[in-house]
C-alpha cells in the first residue's frame, strides 16, 4: 500500500516519494496495490459526510389492516400536526401493505416494517439511516409486544393492552434516541415499572388517556 503523497505501480514495481521538505497535498487519492495494477480511491469531501447523531428514529406507528392508526409516536417536527401524520401513515400503508419487502424508501425517509395478522408495525428513520439499526428497533418492538400480548399479536388484544404497549415503546425509544434493542430487557423494565405501586396508578392513567386520544383520532378519520 502506498502512503499519502506516493504512488506504487505493481506493473513497473517503482516507487516515487516526495523529497524532504517538499509540500504534500491532502486532496490526492489513496493508492492501493493489487496484482492487476493500482486501485485509486478518492477522498470524500467533508460536506459529503453525514454527522453522526443519537436521534435515529423519526417515528414509530402501528396500523390495522385497513391502514387506520392504532398507536403512533413522532420524535421530530417533520409532520407537526396529527392530520399530516395520518396522511403520511396512510400513504406509507398504501405503498407497503401489498409488498413482501421489509424496507421502503418514501418521502426522503427510510422505513422498515412488518405485519402480524391484522397489524402493521413501522419504524421510520432519515434517508441516510442504517437499515439494520432501524430493523433492530422494529424486531425489539415486535418481540416485546408479542411477549406482552402472550403471542396474540392482533388488533383486539393490542387495544385491550394499549397502556402496556406505550410502556414498551417508551423503553425502546425516547425522543428519537434508541434506549434498548433487547426485548428481554424491555419486558423486565416494563414489569418493574408495573410492579412499582407508587407510580403505576399515575403512569397507567396517563397512558390510557393517550391511548384513548389515539383511538379517537383513528375513529374520526
Amino acid at each position: 500500500m502506498a502512503f499519502l503523497g506516493s504512488t506504487i505501480d505493481s506493473n513497473q514495481h517503482s516507487t516515487k516519494v516526495p523529497k524532504s521538505g517538499q509540500e504534500t497535498k491532502l486532496d490526492v487519492a489513496c493508492v492501493f496495490c493489487w496484482p492487476q495494477g493500482s486501485l485509486r480511491i478518492p477522498h470524500r469531501r467533508p460536506e459529503e459526510l453525514q454527522e453522526p447523531s443519537l436521534y435515529t428514529i423519526k417515528a414509530i406507528f402501528i396500523l390495522d389492516n385497513d391502514g387506520n392508526r392504532l398507536l403512533a409516536k413522532y420524535y421530530d417536527d417533520t409532520f407537526p400536526s396529527v392530520k399530516e401524520q395520518m396522511i403520511f401513515e396512510k400513504n406509507v400503508f398504501n405503498k407497503t401493505s401489498r409488498t413482501d419487502s421489509e424496507i421502503a424508501f418514501f418521502g426522503g425517509m427510510t422505513i422498515v416494517y412488518k405485519s402480524s395478522i391484522d397489524l402493521y408495525l413501522y419504524v421510520v428513520g432519515s434517508s441516510h439511516e442504517n437499515e439494520l439499526m432501524l430493523m433492530s428497533v422494529l424486531t425489539c418492538l415486535s418481540e416485546s409486544l408479542n411477549h406482552m400480548l402472550r403471542k396474540n399479536m392482533e388488533k383486539r388484544w393490542l387495544l385491550e393492552n394499549m397502556d402496556g404497549a406505550f410502556l414498551v415503546l417508551d423503553e425502546i425509544v425516547d425522543g428519537g434516541v434508541i434506549l434498548e434493542s433487547d426485548p428481554q430487557q424491555v419486558i423486565q423494565k416494563v414489569n418493574f415499572r408495573a410492579d412499582d405501586s407508587g407510580l403505576t396508578e399515575h403512569s397507567v392513567a396517563q397512558v390510557l388517556h393517550s391511548a384513548k386520544e389515539q383511538i379517537k383520532w383513528s375513529l374520526l378519520k
